[in-house]
């Protein structure tokens, strides 16, 4: 599963990859690793508002309905194949966004038991940022009344390059071509269709 990744790229290289200006600049997430359990404030993109790039969203969703924000430990990705079945997610699936990143990590496990691994960073073959597929929701805090912005990336099963390397789970975050990010923000668009692995060419380094 996807719990780390990277945005290392600048506000202007951002804004101009997705024709979208960032809403709070003194707040965007520039890092070369960000670790899902931190529950950082990712930049992402909603389909409500697909001309703004959104600072205010933290990795690790916490649905509308829970007590309280312990959830997010375990909702940092949602499977695309159960997507339903999951009460955390089920009431979100028109809740699409776009997770900006420019690299994500897994692991290789050398034995059968993971107790040797290796660490892969995976970027796109051409060097550029993409998007995973994610969905969001908002929680009020009973305690306080204060609202907390959060996400989920959506995986998928494993394509061939990331078999070899996520060889225990065999799976991958949803990551979008270019041509199909628009039609994911599109909440009419089954999200079904977009459980394909992605089939573009990606690269992993041992790092």
């Amino acid at each position: 599963m996807c719990f780390y990744m990277a945005q290392k790229d600048p506000i202007p290289k951002v804004e101009k990859r997705f024709k979208a200006r960032v809403d709070q600049p003194e707040q965007f997430l520039q890092s070369d690793y960000i670790i899902g359990f931190e529950f950082r404030n990712v930049p992402i993109i909603l389909n409500t508002s697909p001309e703004i790039i959104s600072t205010n969203f933290h990795w690790g969703l916490v649905p509308s309905w829970a007590k309280d924000v312990d959830i997010r430990k375990n909702t940092l990705n949602a499977r695309m194949e159960s997507l339903e079945e999951k009460p955390s997610f089920a009431n979100v699936t028109t809740n699409r966004c776009l997770v900006i990143a420019s690299s994500f990590f897994e692991w290789h496990w050398n034995d059968e038991k993971g107790k040797s691994k290796d660490k892969y960073e995976i970027f796109s073959a051409q060097d550029e940022l993409f998007a995973m597929a994610g969905l969001y929701d908002t929680w009020l805090n009973p305690q306080n009344g204060t609202t907390y912005n959060s996400f989920t990336i959506v995986t998928t099963a494993a394509n061939k390059p990331m078999e070899y390397i996520h060889n225990h789970k065999k799976r991958m975050p949803v990551i979008l071509k270019k041509g199909d990010e628009a039609a994911w923000l599109d909440s009419t668009n089954d999200y079904e269709a977009f459980a394909f692995p992605y089939s573009a060419e990606l690269v992993g380094f041992r790092v």
